[in-house]
């Protein structure tokens, strides 16, 4: 929401008399639950939970009528976390298994999830122990916290008790969750993880897998699921509770009420941090581009790096792209340190450019 309010202030101070329209948006990543806070206007509730090492944090869970929406980086987030402390092999999901139990002590018989940002690689584990299913050893032994110490995982202590609620992931993330394309190997290393630690990590995750296809609600082929890979296999944890997958972009959209938005627009305004090849793949700006190119609108891309090509680009709906860091003459720590002043600034070129 700061990044939509930025380029408003921009583009409204060069020409104030134009109609601007702002739709904050988020792909089930940071700030999935405050831009459908501010769309639905349910209830928001402050709860307990833990952050990725499992020291005590507060998060937002919002409720409208049955169904809660939590958002995993909440209490999961890689920015939670000190990059000095960041550890896939040890960190945990716990915090988001919570989340889930408070959204259904509030009503939700329905719980949406928002996938993305994470600092974990626990397949869920962790989630899975704060709903009462924790993983066990050999000798009946609770694991420690972390997807390292699932390679030695044999078992669950029971069922996970989620009172009969649908759980709903929301993310665009489709990787499997092992192998060359899975959890560890394409995310990891964002996480703090070393080449080593991919190789334990897809062997810890390939291990509980199996465990999760166990359960009476996981789907056949679960591990290789679109999805599954999500958030640090996260993903997988939810698809075997009987939950799916549903498109982020897609369903914040359609909440926020983007289509109607855009079908009276003239022209679209999007950006993310790093405008690269995974944009494209599901995430915030291709949803947008998407929108825009059906309707025969230009989309112009703010953000704070840009590595895609004019081509790739272009084929994806996106008519120009701005970057900050080149904004800030290549100095991506300015850029970091004062991105709504950039946004403001190249929003504020922008109205010069496209305003009649």
């Amino acid at each position: 929401m700061p990044a939509a309010r930025a380029i408003a202030s921009g583009w409204r101070a060069t020409n104030p008399a134009d109609d601007l329209v702002e739709r904050p948006l988020s792909d089930g990543g940071p700030g999935f639950v405050d831009v459908l806070a501010s769309a639905l206007n349910g209830r928001d509730v402050i709860v307990d939970t833990v952050d990725p090492l499992g020291r005590p944090a507060k998060a937002t869970i919002h409720v409208k009528g049955s169904t809660g929406y939590v958002e995993s980086a909440h209490a999961c987030g890689l920015h939670l976390l000190a990059p000095s402390d960041r550890d896939p092999k040890r960190t945990t999901s716990y915090g988001l298994g919570l989340l889930i139990l408070a959204a259904i002590e509030h009503g939700a018989t329905r719980v949406v999830i928002g996938l993305g940002g994470s600092a974990v690689n626990d397949a869920g584990a962790g989630m899975l122990a704060a709903l009462d299913a924790a993983p066990l050893d050999a000798a009946g032994y609770a694991l420690p916290y972390g997807g390292a110490a699932l390679t030695a995982a044999e078992g669950l202590t029971g069922t996970p008790r989620i009172r009969g609620a649908e759980l709903i992931a929301a993310t665009d993330v489709d990787n499997p969750l092992t192998g060359l394309h899975g959890a560890s190997a394409v995310y990891g290393p964002q996480k703090g993880a070393d080449r080593e630690d991919v190789f334990l990590l897809d062997r810890a995750l390939e291990r509980f897998g199996t465990l999760l296809q166990g359960l009476p609600t996981a789907p056949p082929g679960l591990a290789a699921l679109p999805g599954a890979g999500a958030a640090g296999g996260i993903g997988a944890a939810i698809l075997a509770l009987g939950g799916h997958c549903e498109s982020g972009i897609g369903l914040v959209t359609r909440l926020t009420g983007l289509p109607e938005a855009l079908d009276a627009a003239e022209l679209v305004v999007t950006g993310e941090g790093s405008f690269d090849h995974q944009s494209l793949r599901g995430k915030v700006v291709a949803g947008v581009a998407a929108g825009a190119r059906d309707r025969g609108l230009p989309c112009v891309v703010l953000a704070g790096r840009v590595s895609t090509g004019r081509r790739e680009a272009a084929a994806a709906g996106v008519t120009e792209t701005y970057s900050l860091v080149d904004f800030f003459d290549g100095d991506e720590q300015a850029a970091m340190a004062r991105p709504a002043d950039g946004l403001a600034a190249l929003a504020g070129r922008l109205a010069g450019q496209y305003s009649r």
